[in-house]
């Protein structure tokens, strides 16, 4: 009966001490007039904001295929970066627009006068403890301190590997405004950011900074920071414009809303769609490669900047596979696909960009589809032409 109880108590010591851990990563959730705005939102629905279409996921294939692991999911040698010192943003782009990828789907974008930084993650790990979590593969090309002036922070969803507290802090005192989907700013609230520096914004709602107009666009996908606040905060893209236009996916899965997207605020100059960290068993979360294709063309995007790879290890395909996926279905549709490396601030069209990742084997289409449900007809059509069927 004591070593009964001497083990129960270490384990609850071991929980404790977990949590405290990661309490304050946590966030919190929103309350008084921000609560009120969330339910009053058409979006929010039986307690929580609901999708246009459910994500679908195939719980006991996951748990089967969790012990099949893939080959390559992490780099085997150190990935070469482009160490970026912040002087080149001492001047503007001669073409009005420079963008600079830090790996993953933190971006810096220079459009006209606005200067934004989205979704970004300095932190070590892609989660709410220091010690365990996907842990990132290299250190930032672009050191905080050597950032340029940002007029504000774009923040698509509450995921770890969107919206990361110790970062917040960090820029919590030299960046004006925040710009997030409807409840997150609780979380910001919470880390110390001025209520007055937070702008929250529903599907479609706009404002303008700088001369760039920022909408936030729908999306398939979903929140959360612990399992209790599940849904309890709005996800969604960005669409830029300025001098030219520019949409940002966040994280999601295939939808017709990206249609829609296309008719009210495209043609986009360039898009920057998430391509990596999918699974045939949740097929929603995520577009997955040649989805993300088929989104660029239904935006009506020109040029393509491929997200959400080469930084954590968030599912089991080959940590190069996406993008390699990525040009196989572009090569065939006749597609720009820009490949900067880490770090590298680039105009598109201008800059000289090359491939840079090592070449390793990879599955395609063909062995690992990855296919949104509960799509109309003609556009599973859509998606099965371009995964080459």
């Amino acid at each position: 009966m004591t070593m009964t109880l001497s083990i129960f108590s270490l384990f609850l010591l071991v929980i404790v001490l977990m949590l405290a851990n990661a309490w304050t990563a946590f966030g919190k959730s929103a309350d008084d007039a921000r609560k009120e705005r969330i339910e009053s939102s058409a979006l929010y629905q039986d307690g929580k904001f609901r999708n246009q279409l459910p994500l679908r996921n195939f719980f006991w294939r996951t748990v089967r295929d969790a012990f099949t692991s893939g080959q390559h999911q992490m780099p085997g040698d150190p990935i070469e970066i482009f160490n970026n010192d912040g002087g080149i943003y001492a001047s503007k782009p001669s073409s009005g627009l420079r963008i600079t990828w830090l790996g993953h789907s933190t971006l810096l974008v220079e459009l006209d006068e606005t200067t934004l930084l989205i979704d970004p993650v300095w932190g070590p790990r892609a989660s709410p403890f220091s010690w365990v979590g996907p842990k990132r593969w290299y250190e930032s090309p672009l050191a905080l301190d050597e950032l340029p002036d940002i007029d504000a922070v774009l923040i698509s969803h509450d995921h770890y590997d969107h919206l990361d507290e110790y970062t917040v802090k960090q820029l919590a005192e030299s960046v004006p405004m925040f710009v997030t989907p409807l409840g997150v700013g609780s979380h910001l609230a919470y880390w110390g950011i001025a209520e007055s520096a937070i702008t929250e914004l529903a599907w479609w709602e706009k404002i303008d900074i700088k001369g760039t107009q920022i909408t936030a666009t729908p999306a398939r996908h979903a929140s959360g920071r612990h399992l209790l606040d599940q849904g309890k905060t709005l996800w969604a893209g960005f669409s830029l414009k300025g001098s030219q236009s520019i949409y940002y996916s966040g994280d999601t899965g295939l939808f017709p809303g990206f249609k829609e997207i296309g008719e009210r605020l495209g043609p986009f100059d360039m898009t920057m769609i998430e391509v990596g960290a999918y699974n045939r068993n949740w097929p929603d979360w995520h577009l997955g490669p040649e989805q993300a294709v088929l989104a660029h063309q239904w935006v009506k995007g020109k040029r393509f900047l491929p997200l959400h790879w080469g930084l954590f290890n968030l599912a089991q395909h080959n940590w190069t596979e996406p993008m390699e996926r990525v040009l196989y279905a572009s090569e065939r549709l006749n597609l720009p696909v820009l490949t900067p490396q880490p770090g590298l601030p680039f105009e598109p069209g201008i800059t000289d960009l090359k491939k840079w990742w090592p070449d390793l084997p990879w599955q395609g289409a063909d062995e690992h589809t990855i296919m949104s449900t509960r799509l109309e007809t003609l556009e599973t059509h859509e998606i099965r032409l371009i995964n080459g069927d």
